[in-house]
C-alpha cells in the first residue's frame, strides 16, 4: 500500500479514522506507531501526509494534510471483452493503478455466458479490486465502469461516438500494423478474449472505425496484453 486512502465520510476536519484491512496493513506491514507519517489520500480528493495518532490491529487514527493534486489520469477508454472472474480482479486493480479512469466491459462469442453471474462483477468486489490499484499507484479517483453485456448494439449504437476523435485502435495478434504511440492522443482501445474476437466480430469494431494493431505475433494473456498496449501507446 503506497497510499492509504481514506473515505470522505471517515474525514472530521484534519483527523481520519480507518479500520479493517487499510487499518491493518498500517499496523502490521507498515508497522506504524505514534508520530510515523504516510503518504494518505482522500477518494475523489487530494494527496497529503498522515501523521500517525493512535495505532492498533483494527483502528488507525491520523492526522491530516492534503496538499496536491492526485496524478494525471491516462487519457484512455478501455473496451474489454469480460475475462475470467480471477484474470478481472487482476485486470480492474491493474487499470486503476495505470490510471485508466473509463473501462467497459462488453461480452463477445468466445466469452462464456457464466462469467456475467460471477460475484466478481458485484459493485462492492469490483471496487475493492480498484481501491487497491488506487493504494498502490498513489491515485485518489475511481475508474467508471461500465457493462455492456451484449457486443453488437453496444459497437452499432455507441462505440463509434465513444472513440470520436481519439485515436481509436482494437487489439489483433494477426494485424500487420504495429500498435503505434498515441503522444498527446485521447485513446479508445478495444482489447477482445483470450480466444480473440471472430472474424464478424472484428468486421463490426472495423465498421465503427477501429482500427486493428498488433503487439507481435505472440498472443497474450488479456492482462499481459493491457500492460503492453498502455507501455506502449503512453
Amino acid at each position: 500500500m503506497n497510499l492509504v486512502l481514506v473515505e470522505p465520510d471517515e474525514l472530521d476536519g484534519t483527523r481520519a479514522t480507518i479500520c479493517g484491512r487499510r487499518a491493518r496493513h498500517v499496523a502490521l506491514v507498515h508497522r506504524a506507531e505514534p508520530g510515523r507519517t504516510l503518504r494518505v489520500g482522500v477518494l475523489g480528493g487530494r494527496v497529503g501526509s498522515g501523521t500517525v495518532v493512535r495505532c492498533s490491529a483494527d483502528r488507525v487514527e491520523l492526522d491530516v494534510t492534503l496538499e496536491h493534486a492526485p496524478p494525471a489520469a491516462l487519457a484512455c477508454t478501455l473496451v474489454l471483452a469480460l475475462p475470467r472472474p480471477k484474470v478481472l480482479r487482476r485486470v480492474l486493480a491493474a487499470v486503476a493503478a495505470f490510471g485508466i479512469k473509463n473501462v467497459v466491459l462488453t461480452g463477445a462469442q468466445r466469452v462464456e455466458k457464466s462469467y456475467w453471474q460471477s460475484p466478481a462483477l458485484d459493485d462492492d468486489a469490483m471496487r475493492d479490486e480498484l481501491l487497491q490499484g488506487l493504494e498502490q499507484a498513489g491515485d485518489t479517483l475511481l475508474p467508471l465502469v461500465e457493462q455492456r453485456r451484449r457486443l453488437r448494439p453496444f459497437v452499432e449504437d455507441e462505440l463509434a461516438g465513444r472513440a470520436r476523435g481519439s485515436l481509436a485502435i482494437v487489439a489483433h495478434p494477426a494485424s500487420s500494423q504495429a500498435c503505434p504511440r498515441a503522444g498527446a492522443e485521447r485513446v479508445t482501445v478495444v482489447v477482445g478474449p483470450e480466444g480473440g474476437f471472430t472474424d464478424f466480430e472484428l468486421d463490426l469494431l472495423c465498421a465503427a472505425g477501429m482500427r486493428p494493431v498488433t503487439l507481435g505475433t505472440r498472443p497474450l494473456r488479456v492482462e499481459h496484453a493491457i500492460s503492453a498496449l498502455v507501455g506502449r501507446l503512453f
